[in-house]
Order: C-alpha cells, then sequence, then structure tokens
C-alpha cells in the first residue's frame, strides 16, 4: 500500500479532500499525519519579513551609518529567540534591506517580535553577518510588536519608532523601521474534482465494496505522500464522490505524478498506521492509477475513463482490470488565506459568556472557581479571558466585545441565561479584554449564583448578532463565541439545535470547561469525530463552529488555552468563507481563470 495515513476524524469521512467549496483546503491530516510520524514539523503559514528603516541615527564621523537588523521572537519565559539577519547596507540612513526574514505565523498564539538595529563597524564588514557579534557593533535603536498587530494591516505593513533599549535614557530622534508581511505562497490556485467508479470489484461476500479513493503524490525518492482521500460510498460498485479540493502545494506542479489507489473500506482496519506493521482495509482489487494533474484534466476533457491495474505478486506486471475511473468535473479557483481577508479588512469579533450556576462555589470562598484573590492570581475564568482575548484583540479594530452572563439571578429575584455582564440593560458591549475583567468582576458582587446550566440563550444571542451582520451590505464581520463554563450543559438537545442553526452563519464558539466536573458529554457538542451535529427536526450542521477544551486537560500538557481553542477557527472562518463565495474586500492576487465545467 506504500506510505499509509490514519484517518483522524472517522473512518468513513474525507481527508485532505477539502470538500471543494465548503472546506479549507490548506488543512491536510493526512499530510500532516504523514510528516509528524516520519520526525518532521507540521506545515504552518509561513511569513516573509521585509524590513526597511528611515533617519537612522548617524554615528560614524567621515560617513554615514552601516546598519543591519537583527530579528528576534520573544518567548514566553521572556528569552529572545533569534530569527536571522539582514545584510549590510553601506553609508545609508534610509536603509532597504533585501535579505527577508522567515517565521512561521500562528493565528492561535501571541507572536512578539523585537527589531534590533546595529551599525557594523567598517572593520567587520567582510565578514558574514550571522558571525558577527553584536557586542562590538554599535546599537542603533529598537523596536517591538506582535505579528498579528503586521498582518492585519491592510498593507501588511507597519512602522515603528526605534527607541533605546534602556527607556529610561533619554534620546533624540533615533529614526524608525517599518516592516512588511508577504506570505511565502507559491501559488493560489486549487484544482477542484469530481470523480466517479465504474464497473468495480466487488470484494465483500454479503453485500457490495464500500468503496473510496486515496490519491498520494510520488516524491523523489520513488515513494509516494498521501495528500487525501474521498468519503466512503456504502455498498456501490459504481460510486461518485463528493468534489475534492487539490491545491499546488498538495500535488507540486500539473506534471507530477499521483498515485491514485481505490479501497473497499473495511471497519476493522480504519487506516492506522501501526509502527512498520500495516493494518489496511480490502483493495478494490488493489485498484491503482498512476496519473498526473494534467492527466486529470484530459480525462475530463475527453471525456474517458481509465483502467485501474492489478500488479501481480509474481511476475511483476499489471493486470487491467475491467473498473473505470471517470473525471466528471475539473475546474481551476482561487484560494484565498486567512491572512489575505484579514489584511483586506476582515475582522474577528469578540464576544463572551460566563457561567454564573451555583456549582461554581461561593465567589468569597477560596475553593470557589469565582474566587478573585487579593494577590493578583488569576482564577480560570480570567485565565481564559485574558489568553483568549489577547489573542483575538488584534483582529477587531474597536475592540468594543459584548460580554454576557448566564445561570445567574439578577438584583431583581429572576434567573436569566443571558444577561449583559457589564450590568447596562442597553447594551452588552465594553472596551477591550480589560473592559470584560472589570465587568465579570462588578458582576460578582451584584449577581448570585443559581442555575441550571443553559448554553442555548447566550448562542441564540450571538447568533442573531451575526446574523444581522450577515444582513448587512458588504459585511466583512466574522464573530467568536467564548463560553466558559464549571458544568455539563443540561440543554444539550436545545444547545445541539442552536449550533445547527447557527452553523449557516459566520460565528464559531469556544467552550472552555474549568473545574473537576466531568466534560465527556460535551464532547458532543466539538464535532471532531467526523460526525456533524444533527438538529432534533433531522436537520444537519453544514460545518463545525465549536471547539471545546477542559482546561485541567491543557494545563497538564504542553499546549496552552489558547493554542488548544484557536488551532481550529482559521479553517473554520476559511470553511464559511468559501462556503458562501466570499472574497476578500481588496485583493491585488493575480486572476486565476476557471476551465469550462
Amino acid at each position: 500500500m506504500g506510505a499509509c495515513f490514519s484517518d483522524m476524524k472517522g473512518a468513513k469521512e474525507a481527508v485532505g479532500a477539502q470538500q471543494a467549496s465548503t472546506s479549507n483546503c490548506n488543512d491536510n491530516d493526512a499530510v500532516d499525519f504523514f510528516y509528524t510520524a516520519q520526525g518532521f514539523q507540521p506545515l504552518f503559514t509561513q511569513v516573509q519579513l521585509s524590513l526597511s528603516a528611515c533617519n537612522l541615527l548617524d554615528l560614524d564621523i567621515a560617513s554615514k551609518s552601516d546598519p543591519m537588523v537583527v530579528v528576534y521572537e520573544k518567548k514566553g519565559d521572556g528569552k529572545l529567540k533569534e530569527l536571522g539577519r539582514t545584510e549590510v547596507i553601506m553609508n545609508c540612513l534610509n536603509p532597504e534591506w533585501i535579505e527577508k526574514i522567515n517565521i512561521a505565523f500562528h493565528f492561535e498564539i501571541v507572536q512578539p517580535l523585537v527589531f534590533h538595529v546595529y551599525d557594523i563597524d567598517t572593520k567587520y564588514h567582510r565578514v558574514p553577518t550571522k558571525t558577527l557579534k553584536l557586542n562590538d557593533q554599535e546599537f542603533l535603536g529598537e523596536a517591538n510588536c506582535t505579528l498579528s498587530e503586521i498582518v492585519t494591516k491592510p498593507s501588511k505593513s507597519l512602522t515603528l519608532r526605534l527607541q533605546n533599549k534602556s527607556e529610561n535614557i533619554s534620546q533624540r530622534n533615533q529614526g524608525a523601521i517599518t516592516i512588511h508581511a508577504e506570505e511565502t505562497v507559491a501559488a493560489r490556485s486549487a484544482v477542484e474534482i469530481i470523480f466517479h467508479c465504474s464497473h468495480l470489484d466487488n470484494k465483500d461476500r454479503f453485500s457490495k465494496s464500500d468503496p473510496f479513493l486515496r490519491i498520494s503524490r510520488v516524491v523523489e525518492t520513488g515513494g509516494s505522500v498521501p495528500i487525501c482521500k474521498t468519503e466512503v460510498i456504502d455498498n456501490n460498485l459504481n460510486p461518485k464522490w463528493k468534489p475534492v479540493c487539490l491545491n499546488v502545494q498538495q500535488f507540486g506542479s500539473k506534471d507530477n505524478p499521483l498515485v491514485i489507489e481505490c479501497f473497499d473500506f473495511n471497519s476493522s482496519g480504519n487506516h492506522v498506521l501501526i509502527g512498520c506493521k500495516i493494518v489496511t482495509s480490502k483493495f478494490v482489487g488493489n485498484s491503482k492509477l498512476r496519473k498526473s494533474v494534467a492527466d486529470l484534466e484530459k480525462l475530463y476533457h475527453e471525456r474517458n475513463g481509465a483502467n485501474f491495474v492489478m500488479p501481480s505478486k509474481h511476475d511483476g506486471q499489471e493486470k487491467v482490470l475491467k473498473g473505470q475511473l471517470f473525471v466528471d468535473q475539473y475546474c481551476v479557483k482561487e484560494q484565498f488565506s486567512f491572512i489575505d481577508y484579514i489584511s483586506s479588512g476582515f475582522e474577528l469579533n469578540f464576544m463572551v459568556a460566563v457561567d454564573f450556576t451555583a456549582s461554581n462555589g461561593n465567589p468569597q470562598q477560596p475553593d470557589s472557581l469565582h474566587y478573585v484573590s487579593g494577590s493578583g492570581q488569576l482564577n480560570s475564568y480570567q485565565k481564559a479571558i485574558m489568553e483568549v482575548g489577547e489573542v483575538i484583540q488584534f483582529y477587531d479594530s474597536d475592540k468594543r466585545f459584548p460580554a454576557w452572563g448566564f445561570g445567574g439571578t439578577m438584583p431583581s429575584g429572576t434567573v436569566s441565561h443571558c444577561f449583559n455582564l457589564n450590568g447596562n440593560p442597553a447594551s452588552s458591549e465594553v472596551v477591550g479584554v480589560e473592559g470584560i475583567m472589570d465587568a465579570y468582576a462588578s458582576a460578582l458582587h451584584t449577581v448570585r449564583l443559581s442555575g441550571p446550566t443553559l448554553f442555548g440563550p447566550v448562542i441564540n444571542m450571538a447568533a442573531q448578532m451575526a446574523a444581522e451582520s450577515l444582513s448587512s451590505y458588504n459585511s466583512a464581520k466574522y464573530y467568536v463565541l467564548l463560553i466558559i463554563t464549571d458544568g455539563v450543559v443540561t440543554d444539550l438537545q436545545e444547545s445541539i439545535n442552536a449550533l445547527v442553526k447557527a452553523s449557516d452563519l459566520p460565528l464559531s464558539i469556544l467552550i472552555v470547561g474549568v473545574g473537576s466536573a466531568d466534560f465527556k458529554s460535551m464532547e458532543i457538542l466539538d464535532a471532531d469525530n467526523g460526525r456533524r451535529l444533527q438538529s432534533s427536526t433531522g436537520r444537519v450542521a453544514t460545518r463545525d463552529i465549536v471547539q471545546f477544551v477542559p482546561m485541567r486537560e491543557v494545563h497538564s500538557g504542553q499546549i496552552s488555552v489558547v493554542q488548544a481553542l484557536l488551532e481550529e477557527l482559521p479553517n473554520q472562518f476559511l470553511t464559511f468563507m468559501r462556503s458562501r463565495n466570499i472574497k476578500p474586500l481588496t485583493s491585488h492576487l493575480p486572476h486565476v481563470a476557471s476551465s469550462t465545467q
């Protein structure tokens, strides 16, 4: 079988095929799993930084400064990790450096950057910049920002004033540095293909085969790397699959060989890679085809089928089978990235809902999950608000966040399952993450903890805002609701109904479980098992919009709450935009023509 892969999200679901316009063409579990299994780091959005400066200090007597920039990423422990250095430009106070700095952009974390500008002494000009001892050079100034601040600008450029390392030292104007970010994407085009097969061999004794396709890219070493598989179609020898979407990063070039295999699904297999032993589903004749994307385009235009072959175990010859593969649709589409959208003006509107049920414990007691320490130590609710809010605030220009509570008894004596955290009946919005923190602390003194734990009302309130935004002309908003709770939801079916209804809206919901409750039933809301939510009326969610994380499991590992919560958000954002054929507001990207369907 070659390099098999594990189907991580449901044995019969498509993986890496991206379901045409309704999925993220950059998300590929099969490839990520393959590279991880081989010891490689997973693929992230690579960003390239271009640097320029103006009005730098002139520290040379007989000439002008010879500037160079060193770029660092500031880690969680405060230490600086060097990312790279530019070249040295001689005698220049307004340099534009050619050397670029590469960094992996992670949406789910804050990535602080530090830029140090040096004047390189003349005697070091023939020394490679990587080996220069920075203590021997004259310091011209530094600047700080986050990578999010750069990529969210419409121009993807940010200009910062240079300062001295010591803020206590008064300096004259030290000039400014400009950072410009670009994704290092070779091409944005993707190919959308619909496959069907005819006359497949039947491998089941009491029923027909349950076929699916797996597509792999042939690499230079002669092996193959899986890039996608279709969904399984039960009991069918003439199956037609949902559209698959392959981008250039997956297949390399149109002439790069691909291996297309057809399998009969076997529930005992699940395509799990167990070391050197391969446990597979039954082959539909181990049917194999070697085709390139260009060959698939030719099959489409000529309306011909390609016969599968069966490699012989004895003489190495291939037996041509009766089963054939057909291409019913082939079209080239332009794929925009998450950065394309946010840099063009799209925003993430942050919203918060806090659990005020009695199971949290008396807020005045230290063992309460709502206890606010006088020492400044944050409780679990505050930690979740701060960690998630610090990331998302960069993607919301006005930083006015709706904040609600649920499950609390109001001063009037009525229990509310969606009340404004700031106590203002006219508006739920607060200013900034600090505004959320202040409103939360204030509500603890005015709202009595009660219950039960109902998500439906706050989900419906967030959905209403998203729906109103969607109905407005040229809306460029996507909403992110953070729900923090200590208990299992008691209106599970009502919550599922609300989520299914909201799956058509520009909305994602992040749920953090705090405390020691058993949250296993909550995982139903997070459709990571490959099965989409279904309402009580039988309606199926159009996409997965929920990510649930128990805080105790996160804190016991190496990943932060914010990383665990936000890792799926860019994919959910792109899934919605592509399902609606919504493009970035302004785009200077090259146009990609579509083939005739």
